[in-house]
């Protein structure tokens, strides 16, 4: 299997995973985000990334309460810029994207891909409140997660 590199390659693996590997790696990509202080609900929709027995109605119970967070946070951004909060939005926002059901994805989504963006959002904002030196590279993180996802696929 090729090493993932860029964003280009990422994408690219990612539009050829069927919906159920890319909720799943969307799932993983939003787990991958360590929020200081999750919502218990969120924390539910996150530890269903780590689950590999999950069935439809529990998927469809977390993506509504995903959506509702994500809903509920966005209000949030852009006032007195509470990083965390914002982390939590974008979170919630990729943990959504990642459970999304099909019949309400326009032709040719990627949610796995959307879920991406949002975590790299959510590392952002976490990044602001520590203001340390550190950069924490999230599109580095998510080639790995890609890779050893494809290798688990085969």
């Amino acid at each position: 299997m090729p090493k993932i590199t860029n964003d280009q390659e990422l994408k690219s693996a990612l539009d050829k995973l069927p919906d159920t590997a890319q909720r799943a790696i969307g799932l993983l990509f939003a787990n991958n985000i360590h929020l200081p202080e999750a919502r218990s609900e969120l924390a539910g929709v996150l530890e269903l990334a780590l689950e590999s027995d999950y069935d439809e109605a529990q998927c469809a119970i977390a993506y509504r309460t995903a959506k509702s967070i994500a809903t509920s946070t966005y209000t949030a951004c852009g006032h007195d810029t509470d990083w965390e909060a914002q982390a939590e939005h974008f979170v919630a926002a990729a943990c959504s994207a990642a459970l999304t059901p099909r019949n309400l994805l326009p032709p040719r989504a990627n949610p796995a891909w959307k879920a991406a963006i949002q975590s790299r959002m959510a590392n952002n904002c976490l990044m602001m409140t520590e203001q340390s030196a550190t950069i924490q590279n999230e599109a580095q993180q998510q080639y790995e997660i890609c890779e050893e996802f494809l290798l688990t696929q085969v």
